[in-house]
């Protein structure tokens, strides 16, 4: 997705191995240098561990032999058995004994060796047998498996796939080991790294990549796998910057995009099964015949980095590959096609990939998708059900790649915080129930790179919650008291989800059932003498947060708020920056209608009154203001008056007039 603004480690636990291999073409002359490797970790404890280390030689005959690795996580090497074991700088290693220097083609020498390990005891990524790398193998998983064990995922977005000259041009950090070891203690198994790649390239014909830039990449991957993270590597913004032109520069886009995958093979073969490759991002075309040729295109794009990754043997030859759909889109109509050409392809190591950001109009918070109602979340089970039954079902694997809400590019406050809440803790269920694993795209707004927190703890605790659980919601997280009127009892309904209610808390302090509230079933009724002593002396905004708890998943906050209807006065301004004076009140606005006199609808999306939020408007409550923004004008017709109603949170509509003349607006109250 386009998004521009937009520390505890793993431990391998005794048991585990790890597998390495180099693999020779076949061949009738000598069988060229090769070499599997099979490191297994066969007792461990506090602070020590012993190891078996299995070199199977599938190149000609050796007389000799020395076998290098290094410690991805501090690891320091105590003795050896069966080898001249030694370490320098990290770097292990083992020479052959005299009685085992001797290892024949499809031999095998085993040695031991015993070490310590302090935060992790992550196995080596790589071996080199005299001089020639065997590829890390890892442990035995089919796709499916894979996939799975990859929940939850993470994206390493506006990053690496920033289309400035270097990683921090979308203003995220450079990357460092410090946030990878953050990113897994967050309980992430998996992280995707998006790379554009086009900005990095030469001229044609060979279209090479800059070698900094490809060190780097390559820099921050190998920091992730020693972390014991998956790791999926793609090509990213390409996909718009110039792999769209395909339709009209087929050769030209082929030639270039094969070139990337021609590099990225050798460049990433010594790594082993837990680095995927993605072939490209949200795959789009521009002048195209229409969806057929588009998914056409894709389809060849797909198939050509399939053919180039399986020809680069070695451990490519099964190395985990990503395909998306036309737009990574859960469309029946995209979905098909991808399954046929997975099917045809005849190879077990095939991932589908799609996307999901939602229902657009609560996504994106316009035409008055305010809420996550019924119908979106019915288009959440739709996508879901229809990636199950096309892929999963038939035994393809899926990743949803990125998933969020589009209103989070511009703003996370664009989409309200119990209806977002609704939202992830939905997904997050739903995909678990449809073995879909998730990788969250995370641009910067959610995680701190700097700081390693999250910017809205309560969000990440639902994101959270929904790996392995379900959790309760409510109909809203918002009580509003009108200031001028009598407190009365309020009723909520809950979303249960499979939860039972077990109190209710002003902070630390339980509230009294019966006396404070009552429950029946799903409703919650707050009384009228509770809500009256929480309210205080009526200030206008938040008076009290109540915390509703339940037998499972996190609890549910609901905000007591008071306010009075909003009061906007009249305004001068231009096109490019016209500010509607705003006496909130205690109230939070939710969207905003355009009509002119005549009933038609005004400024852009003109198909729905009601205007995309933080795109053609927006509150500012500290200086008390409300925006409206040039895009709005740019879809409003000279010297028609506006009408705009303004709908806020405790359900009341304040109407305002807007008159545009040239460069110059008028605004003035109804």
């Amino acid at each position: 997705m386009f998004r521009k603004a937009r520390t505890v480690l793993g431990v391998v636990v005794a048991g585990c191995t790890i597998l390495a291999t180099a693999v020779a073409p076949a061949s009738a002359a000598a069988p060229e240098a090769g070499c599997r490797v099979t490191y297994t970790v066969k007792g461990q404890w506090q602070g020590g561990f012993t190891a078996e280390v299995a070199v199977a030689n599938l190149g000609p005959a050796l007389d000799g032999w020395e076998l290098k690795w290094e410690w991805p996580t501090g690891q320091q090497l105590g003795h050896g058995w069966n080898a001249q074991v030694s370490e320098s700088d990290d770097v292990v290693t083992a020479k052959n004994s005299g009685h085992n220097a001797k290892i024949a083609t499809n031999a095998t020498v085993t040695f031991g060796l015993n070490g310590t390990w302090g935060h992790a005891n992550t196995a080596p990524l790589s071996f080199s047998l005299n001089g020639v790398t065997c590829v890390h193998g890892g442990p035995s998983l089919t796709a499916m498996e894979h996939t799975a064990a990859m929940e939850p995922g993470w994206n390493l977005g506006n990053t690496l796939d920033a289309t400035g000259p270097d990683e921090t041009s979308w203003g995220n950090p450079r990357v460092t080991e410090a946030l990878l070891d953050n990113v897994k203690a967050q309980g992430y198994r998996s992280i995707r790294v998006p790379v554009t790649w086009g900005q990095h390239q030469g001229p044609a014909p060979d279209y090479t990549i800059e070698a900094d830039y490809l060190a780097r990449v390559k820099e921050v991957v190998r920091w992730a796998l020693a972390r014991d993270l998956y790791v999926l590597m793609n090509v990213h913004h390409d996909s718009w910057q110039w792999m769209s032109k395909m339709p009209a520069e087929h050769d030209r886009v082929l030639a270039q995009f094969t070139s990337i995958w021609k590099q990225l093979t050798p460049a990433f073969t010594e790594f082993g099964p837990k680095l995927m490759f993605e072939s490209w991002n949200e795959p789009q075309f521009a002048g195209s015949t229409g969806k057929p040729q588009e998914i056409a295109l894709n389809a060849e794009l797909n198939a050509a980095f399939h053919d180039i990754v399986r020809r680069s043997g070695g451990n490519d030859a099964t190395r985990l590959l990503v395909l998306p759909t036309l737009h990574t889109s859960t469309e029946q109509q995209y979905v098909d096609p991808l399954v046929e050409q997975i099917q045809g392809l005849h190879d077990p190591n095939l991932i589908a990939t799609v996307h999901s950001y939602g229902y657009w109009p609560f996504s994106a918070n316009v035409a008055g998708g305010i809420r996550y109602d019924a119908t979106a979340q019915q288009f959440d089970t739709d996508s879901f059900d229809r990636v199950h039954n096309s892929f999963i079902a038939k035994g393809i694997p899926v990743i949803l790649g990125e998933f969020g809400l589009l209103g989070f590019d511009r703003h996370v406050g664009t989409i309200e915080q119990g209806e977002k809440l609704k939202f992830f803790e939905y997904v997050g269920y739903y995909a678990r129930t449809k073995k879909i694993t998730t990788m969250l795209w995370d641009n910067g707004q959610h995680f701190d790179r700097t700081t390693f927190q999250w910017k809205d703890p309560q969000l990440f605790a639902q994101i959270k919650s929904s790996w392995t659980t379900r959790s309760a919601t409510a109909a809203t997280d918002q009580v509003f008291l009108a200031k001028p009127s009598t407190i009365t009892a309020r009723t909520i309904a809950l979303n249960l989800n499979g939860a039972k209610f077990s109190g209710l808390y002003n902070g630390n302090i339980e509230l009294s059932r019966g006396r404070d509230y009552t429950i029946d079933g799903d409703q919650l009724t707050l009384t009228a003498p509770a809500l009256t002593k929480l309210s205080g002396s009526r200030t206008y905004g938040v008076n009290a947060v109540l915390t509703a708890r339940f037998s499972q998943g996190v609890p549910w906050r609901f905000y007591v708020i008071t306010y009075e209807a909003p009061v906007l006065s009249d305004a001068t301004g231009t096109t490019s920056k016209f500010e509607i004076p705003t006496n909130f009140r205690g109230d939070q606005l939710a969207t905003m209608e355009a009509k002119y006199d005549d009933g038609t609808f005004a400024g852009p999306q003109d198909w729905t009154a009601f205007k995309e939020y933080d795109y053609a408007f927006a509150p500012n409550y500290t200086d008390r203001l409300t925006t409206l923004k040039p895009e709005f004008f740019s879809n409003v017709k000279d010297n028609q008056r506006v009408t705009l109603t303004f709908h806020y949170w405790s359900g009341t509509k304040v109407s305002y007039h807007v008159t545009k003349s040239g460069s110059a607006v008028t605004g003035t109250t109804a």
